[in-house]
């Protein structure tokens, strides 16, 4: 990479490949999921990744980029340390607080690499693809704040 704007492709598409694998485990953390507010909780992460996927795909088009042909290392290892926690633990409530960080993990990564891309953008004067970045930032930030919410209120007391 030689300048801003490669780094920039490069940032959207390790964040296409971390939406992308995210499709392919967020069902098994539904799967997994014992609470049902949790279960849904995910389920809808998971409608909400798809379309994080499809505005990636869309920016990447207007920028005439092929967002594809990377794998997030980072988000390759989150999701194998969420799968082998998942084996590993036996207690229902302690497997749900568990994925929830496991979860917010994803959701930190995920804010992270958001953020970045946002402020990228806007340095290099895609104003419009900014805000579109800047939607999926703040469904991220939505999504940790509602497993918080989940954990604090009932998930972590229950697995004490």
């Amino acid at each position: 990479m030689k300048n801003l704007e490669e780094l920039f492709e490069h940032q959207l598409k390790d964040l296409y490949s971390a939406e992308d694998q995210l499709t392919k485990a967020l069902p098994k953390m539904v799967e997994n999921a014992t609470d049902a507010k949790l279960k849904k909780a995910f389920e809808d992460h998971l409608k909400e990744t798809k379309n994080h996927k499809t505005r990636l795909e869309e920016i990447c088009k207007e920028l005439d980029i092929n967002p594809k042909g990377e794998t997030c290392k980072a988000m390759k290892g989150l999701i194998k340390e969420a799968e082998s926690f998942m084996e590993e633990v036996k207690d229902k409530e302690v497997l749900d607080a568990g994925m929830i960080a496991e979860a917010q993990r994803v959701e930190h990564y995920e804010i992270s690499g958001y953020g970045t891309a946002v402020r990228y953008a806007k340095e290099l004067g895609h104003d419009d693809i900014a805000k579109k970045l800047k939607k999926t930032l703040d469904e991220e930030y939505g999504a940790d704040d509602k497993l918080n919410d989940i954990a604090e209120k009932r998930l972590n007391r229950k697995a004490k």
